[in-house]
């Protein structure tokens, strides 16, 4: 089910609308339980079962290394869950590419083999909520973590349905105790006010959502055209029409799942539960390890946490820290599909993220250099970060290794052409146009640090002459016909 549908929007106001009648929290948890799997159903079909899978592996194994009082057992039951999470994850995701690579490699050799491909269906946000899950089981074993005493309200942590196809990811530690407030207080016989009627939430919630569905609606499906006439046909392009298709790319990828980002979190505030921030301005991102801070924050996070910090983070010699570095966003690369272009994705941000740490260590001096606090500093800075990171742009989008040679080289060194050039921009106007006001209301979001908290303050007029500004302006470029967010092919 996508959000920018209309079978979304019906599902959302029942949501809404039958928490508001429920009085009670945990029949309301229920109910939102309910939702979520019918949500999950009307995506997946039968593949939901691997989603009960996780969920019943993990809140077993979570409340067993809880309860055990052996390290070994403790470990043991750890690894058991990081294999029933990654085997799955692995089996469904990979196990296409891994044969198709060794049939390539016998051919290679001249042996011979050639083993059919399973032709397996990725499950949507199989990606997604196996993280969910590892969360819970790695934060008991922490000690960071008391497990949930009902499979209620673990399972609703997992398919809780505004993240649960393509994020934020959540940790237990984050939703679980929210889940917990809640049910206490309405245990404890506190008369709770129903947070989907209150006005604070509803308003920020409302805002977040219409800030997606326009990012999604209005600037990523209408640049898309555009990117995929350049890149699905890239020789004999010159230098600016890669480099527009690449700008294109970043901004549409950023609208696409940034867009699905914001309409995650206003939806969970509406119905009384936050999530964390996806994404924070990251093209203006001053260094390789900034823009981490700021895109897909919580993949970044999820990756430091549990595994930079798991291989040794940075309390390990130099050489090492710097491998670590490149191993995490090498599977993080991974991690977003089977395919080499994701691979060499991964591991050029890994590369740049072990050349940054390389360079402050070796001229430490660089880190509190007054230069670049200027505002010039901070322009050159920006510059060539987002020169690199729009860079790893061209592998993420270009599957075709001849596409992508070609597309990289007339990236890197320059080759324009007059007549192509305004050949490009007059038949791509209303792309250019969408790329220019992007850039112009990033900057505006970039200087207001609170944009979205000062739209959801505006007296009640203002903020509905708001929401009809966006509604307008989605409508008079929509074709009627919803595109499929990027993130649910992870």
């Amino acid at each position: 089910m996508l959000f920018n549908s209309l079978q979304f929007i019906v599902f959302f106001v029942v949501v809404l609308g039958s928490v508001a009648i429920i009085k009670k929290r945990k029949f309301q948890h229920l109910f939102l339980l309910f939702a979520s799997y019918f949500f999950f159903y009307y995506s997946s079909n039968y593949l939901i079962t691997l989603l009960i899978y996780s969920t019943l592996l993990d809140f077993y194994l979570g409340g067993a290394i809880y309860k055990s009082t052996n390290p070994q057992r403790r470990k043991m039951l750890l690894i058991c869950s990081m294999a029933g999470n990654l085997g799955l994850l692995g089996f469904f995701k990979y196990a296409d590419f891994a044969i198709s690579q060794f049939n390539a490699l016998g051919v290679y050799l001249g042996l011979g083999s050639n083993i059919p491909l399973l032709n397996l269906v990725l499950p949507i946000g199989i990606s997604f909520y196996t993280f969910h899950t590892m969360t819970y089981t790695i934060d008991i074993y922490r000690g960071h973590l008391v497990p949930s005493k009902t499979f209620r309200e673990f399972a609703l942590f997992v398919t809780f349905f505004p993240s649960l196809v393509a994020g934020p990811i959540l940790r237990a530690s984050q939703i679980l105790p929210q889940f917990r407030e809640q049910i206490a207080q309405s245990e404890m016989g506190t008369r709770l006010k129903l947070i989907v009627l209150e006005n604070s939430n509803l308003k920020f919630g409302v805002t977040m959502m219409a800030m997606g569905f326009f990012k999604k609606m209005f600037f990523s499906d209408n640049i898309s055209p555009m990117v995929n006439d350049i890149f699905n046909y890239p020789i004999g392009a010159e230098s600016f029409t890669i480099i527009l298709a690449t700008i294109g790319f970043g901004i549409q990828i950023y609208c696409d799942f940034s867009g699905y980002s914001d309409i995650a979190i206003g939806a969970a505030m509406i119905l009384g539960f936050k999530i964390p921030a996806n994404f924070n301005r990251p093209y203006f991102a001053t260094s390789p390890s900034d823009f981490w801070r700021r895109w897909h924050i919580s993949l970044s996070s999820w990756l430091r946490d549990y595994l930079y910090i798991t291989l040794g983070g940075n309390r390990v010699s130099k050489l090492r820290t710097y491998l670590n570095l490149f191993i995490t966003m090498f599977l993080g690369g991974l991690w977003h599909g089977a395919s080499w272009n994701f691979v060499i994705w991964g591991m050029l941000h890994g590369l740049y993220l072990a050349m940054h740490k390389l360079i402050l260590d070796r001229v430490p001096s660089l880190k509190d250099n007054k230069f670049f606090k200027t505002k010039i500093g901070i322009v050159i800075s920006i510059f060539i970060t987002q020169y690199l990171v729009f860079l790893t742009w061209i592998p993420f989008r270009v599957q075709d290794s001849s596409n992508l040679t070609y597309s990289i080289w007339k990236y890197i060194v320059w080759d324009f052409a007059i007549d192509k050039t305004l050949n490009v921009i007059s038949l791509n106007k209303l792309p250019i146009l969408l790329i220019i006001a992007f850039i112009v209301l990033h900057y505006v979001s970039y200087k207001k640090n609170n944009l979205i908290e000062t739209i959801s303050g505006l007296k009640l007029r203002y903020w509905v002459m708001f929401l009809v500004a966006i509604t307008f302006s989605i409508l008079i470029l929509y074709d009627g016909k919803p595109e499929d967010f990027i993130y649910f092919r992870f």
